[in-house]
């Protein structure tokens, strides 16, 4: 049971980096987008889905409360601010695209405030997951002590922020035509490529920190680089067809998507199969903060119910607006943006 339920929270993780990470990406790329009617087409490609995507951090909060909750008394206190951060971005971006859909000519501080949003909530994600490095000390069972965040969080959050960024490159490559997708093309490339080589760096520096990889056994060796060999076989495949502009619609309009999901996935499994069973380190483990099994079964009812939901949602919402986002002629800049929302310029 212990192992069951740490890989529902390993699986709410992942799907949260790839979808929410997608859109929040869309909204980092907002913020160098120059044409005004081309950031509004983005922004309603986030609006699609959205909500949904952010729905896998619910069940991530709830898996990790429910499942270890000492390891959630311990890890919330120590990232309260980064979260709290975090969490401020998510509320921004959300009204901002609600008062974008529903007026005809939003404020530009609208749009602003939605990169700006994205911006804030992906890098303070990263300090956070960088933030889980810094030493602890457990204290009467719950309390924890530590020497403060340590400088892994600001390398953890610029990494973060540049993947979303260039995940979302990539879904708008998959999603779009014309001058947008070829635009995205070319920013994705360069982005994809600075998150390599962060991701390199994270790699490297991570053995500074209270958490350094655990490489003495084989079966940790092995995990963690077979799964670091799915990574590169990803982001291989993402900088290979993602400068290319071929036919619409070939495979090379979803290879950079998926070769990056693959990568961002391979990764963090990496990094949990070098660290496993430690949940904070030094010495707190999946043993040792997991919940009664009592308490195990009834959430993992609650959250198994749920999860078909969550999944479902997904694939309605996706085929619902399936197919290339295809904007309206007057998207390059003149003209005013159609009212229709959220779908701008429809999708066939």
């Amino acid at each position: 049971m212990t192992l069951l339920w740490f890989l529902l929270v390993l699986l709410s993780l992942s799907m949260y980096i790839v979808f929410d990470g997608y859109d929040l990406g869309i909204g980092v790329a907002n913020l160098i987008e120059g044409d005004r009617h081309r950031a509004r087409h983005m922004i309603e490609l986030v609006a699609t889905g959205w909500d949904g995507n952010e729905t896998w951090l619910i069940l991530l909060g709830v898996a990790l409360w429910g499942g270890f909750p000492l390891a959630f008394a311990v890890i919330l206190p120590h990232l309260y601010l980064p979260l709290i951060a975090a969490l401020f971005g998510l509320i921004v971006r959300g009204f901002s695209i609600e008062m974008i859909s529903q007026t005809e000519n939003p404020a530009a501080i609208w749009r602003w405030m939605f990169g700006l949003g994205s911006l804030v909530a992906a890098f303070f994600q990263g300090f956070a997951l960088g933030g889980l490095t810094a030493p602890t000390r457990i204290v009467d069972g719950t309390a924890m002590t530590t020497g403060g965040f340590p400088w892994y969080g600001a390398i953890m959050g610029a990494t973060v922020v540049v993947a979303y960024t260039a995940l979302g490159y990539a879904y708008l490559k998959h999603k779009s035509e014309g001058r947008m997708r070829s635009d995205a093309a070319v920013r994705g490339t360069v982005f994809a490529v600075i998150a390599v080589a962060l991701g390199v760096a994270s790699l490297l520096s991570i053995q500074g920190t209270a958490a350094p990889l655990n490489l003495s056994t084989p079966l940790h060796a092995g995990a963690f680089w077979a799964f670091l060999i799915f990574a590169a076989a990803g982001a291989i495949a993402a900088a290979v067809t993602f400068p290319r502009r071929g036919r619409t619609g070939s495979v090379s309009d979803w290879m950079p998507f998926g070769g990056l999901s693959v990568t961002a996935i391979a990764v963090l499994l990496a990094f949990t199969a070098a660290h496993y069973p430690v949940l904070v380190p030094p010495e707190l483990t999946v043993t040792n903060a997991v919940g009664p099994d009592g308490s195990l079964t009834f959430l993992l009812i609650g959250i198994g119910a749920n999860m078909p939901l969550v999944v479902f949602y997904h694939w309605f919402a996706h085929r619902t607006f399936g197919g290339k986002f295809t904007p309206p002629a007057d998207s390059t800049g003149s003209g005013r943006p159609p009212r229709t929302v959220p779908l701008i310029g429809g999708q066939k």
